[in-house]
């Protein structure tokens, strides 16, 4: 698990808009990078809108939002386009970069273990720093979480 203080690990990967980014495409500005499941299911749904809806909020911090899942593009392109979500959706198919952050591995749900996406977010500043990271994150109150981190950084 990478907590406040630690390198960002860096990444390759595609965006929706068919672009390669890094971490170096954010430097100079704080991210926020969430990990979720899956596109368009129920709750990776409600974590996206949030974070959509709160866009303009970080913006007035200069925060980029940045979203990681194992689906492929054209999954996201239909997840952005059904949900008019604001934000840039990068696909990681392999899990490699979801490893790279402790964002996959063992988890529990209801009693049973299983092995998959660990629903996380990390705030990462100018320097590619973590400030913060969450882990197991439930979605209801997790965006004003992460912004109230934003606004108290400022």
């Amino acid at each position: 698990m990478l907590v406040s203080g630690d390198k960002a690990p860096n990444f390759s990967l595609r965006g929706d808009d068919g672009q390669l980014y890094s971490l170096a495409n954010f430097k100079n500005k704080p991210l926020v990078l969430f990990f979720y499941p899956k596109d368009l299911t129920p709750g990776c749904t409600t974590e996206a809108c949030d974070f959509s809806a709160a866009f303009e909020e970080f913006s007035k911090y200069s925060v980029s939002i940045v979203g990681i899942s194992k689906d492929p593009l054209a999954s996201h392109l239909r997840f952005k386009s059904a949900h008019n979500l604001r934000m840039l959706l990068l696909s990681d198919p392999d899990l490699a970069v979801h490893q790279q952050y402790g964002a996959y591995g063992t988890k529990v749900m209801y009693g049973k273990t299983s092995v998959g996406v660990i629903r996380s977010t990390f705030f990462i500043d100018e320097k590619g720093d973590i400030i913060k990271s969450w882990y197991k994150v439930r979605v209801k109150t997790h965006v004003n979480a992460v912004l109230d981190t934003v606004k108290k950084r400022s």
